[in-house]
């Protein structure tokens, strides 16, 4: 008796070391290896999200992010394809190897890091409301019982309902796929106000001359940052460390004077 279970704890040690050996094999990290042998690093994003990521009059993909991305890539030596998904289906195009990253104006949450890894913070922004230039709206207070809209599995989104009081006083909310679509609606008076990016709003209002105002009280503060698959440390560190060294030497700075007309980077100040 002594003897077989002498032999069953010799087995069941052997099996968890087997184990133990193959989870850490299989949670080796081989995200910058695999990008730099393939020699191509996959961008994911939103294309209708001026000026972190959009399609320009000749349809080609353009604007902040894809700038600073481009000269990422060029320091590590690899290719940058942009690749347009489903902002609503995104975590799943990262989870699916789809894409390598999500780069396109993606705010950092709690919710968004317990899934995923971010690099530090780039440039910060906060949730605003559009209004037509011409309404009385002056507080998101003034939205009771009104309709909002916004971009589906957005940040904007998110801010709504995490003012429960705002979010419980608003008539309806309606979700478009994006926010050039919203702002459409919003001319056209389908919906009384969008929450978006300030960003974002300040860029479409500038480009378009559309009649529309930001009201000055946002409903959250945000922060930028470049997200990848949970575990895939080594290419985010990488990412991270080419742009702080575009920082240190200017480059960021450059490419953001040239998309915003000032540096509003945050990364090394």
């Amino acid at each position: 008796m002594k003897k077989a279970i002498l032999v069953a704890l010799v087995l069941s040690a052997a099996l968890c070391a087997a184990f133990a050996n193959g989870t850490k094999e299989n949670s080796e990290d081989t995200s910058l290896s695999d990008v730099l042998s393939k020699g191509k690093f996959i961008l994911g994003l939103d294309d209708s999200f001026p000026p972190m990521g959009y399609r320009d009059e000749s349809n080609e993909i353009v604007g902040f992010d894809i700038d600073a991305a481009r000269e990422v890539c060029r320091r590590l030596g690899v290719e940058l394809v942009c690749q347009s998904i489903d902002w609503n289906a995104k975590e799943q195009e990262l989870a699916t190897k789809q894409i390598d990253c999500i780069w396109n104006g993606f705010t950092i949450t709690e919710d968004r890091k317990k899934a995923m890894e971010f690099t530090e913070a780039y440039v910060n922004n906060k949730q605003v409301i559009v209004v037509k230039s011409s309404s009385s709206f002056q507080t998101p207070a003034d939205f009771a019982g009104k309709t909002i809209g916004t971009q589906a599995g957005s940040s904007g989104a998110q801010a709504i309902a995490d003012n429960a009081a705002f979010a419980s006083s608003l008539g309806e909310v309606i979700e478009f796929k994006d926010y050039l679509t919203a702002l459409m609606d919003l001319e056209k008076g389908g919906v009384d106000g969008v929450v978006m990016d300030l960003i974002v709003a300040n860029y479409s209002i500038q480009e378009s001359g559309k009649d529309f105002r930001i009201l000055s009280e946002g409903l959250c503060n945000e922060e930028y940052g470049v997200g990848f698959r949970k575990g895939d440390i080594a290419l985010r560190d990488a990412v991270q460390a080419q742009l702080e060294a575009m920082a240190s030497d200017g480059t960021l700075a450059e490419i953001a004077t040239r998309w915003f007309g000032a540096d509003i980077t945050t990364i090394g100040k």
